[in-house]
């Protein structure tokens, strides 16, 4: 490895970029993008280990379920950070700086059964749903409509998913009165 180092952009700081977007702007704008950065990681950590752990008689169709969401927070996650450079920013990038951002905990590293595990999903699903759902505003009421699209295909997907843990976690209509 080469002991040469060379900082870039100190971490924490916003810089002219090519977009043209407001440095002053840019700066509240990308303190909220690091919020929802941090959300997505957490998250996507969260889904895994659930998917690592999940057994019982539908262990296959959760597992594929919790792993297609993991990746979908990712994608998302790698979104946001590509966000946050090109307005000028550092994007988050250590474990200790996602956990202390997140507006969802770290769940820990104990395991639960299926249930409470895809409980904890349903309520980290709805803390990022609440976090994008304010930056929007926040990004289109300081000028930046990219981000603000950015951030409702985000929303977008975050509902869908909760949406479908709602429904795995919903009683059997037909039995349940």
């Amino acid at each position: 490895m080469s002991q040469q180092r060379q900082v870039l952009q100190q971490a924490g700081t916003v810089e002219e970029n090519a977009v043209r977007f407001d440095v002053e702007k840019a700066e509240q704008v990308v303190q909220a993008l690091n919020l929802d950065l941090a959300a997505s990681v957490v998250l996507s950590h969260q889904l895994r280990k659930h998917r690592w752990s999940v057994a019982g008689p539908q262990s296959r169709e959760l597992g594929h379920f919790l792993g297609e969401a993991a990746a979908e927070a990712d994608r998302h996650t790698d979104a946001l950070a590509r966000r946050i450079h090109e307005i000028g920013g550092v994007p988050l990038s250590s474990p200790a700086a996602f956990e202390r951002h997140s507006p969802v905990p770290f769940e820990g590293e104990d395991v639960y059964d299926v249930r409470t595990s895809l409980e904890n999903d349903l309520e980290a699903y709805g803390d990022c749903i609440e976090s994008v759902s304010s930056h929007i505003e926040l990004a289109e009421s300081l000028g930046d409509h990219a981000t603000g699209h950015l951030l409702r295909d985000h929303l977008a997907d975050l509902e869908r998913r909760a949406s479908a843990i709602d429904g795995l976690l919903a009683g059997d209509s037909l039995t349940d009165r």
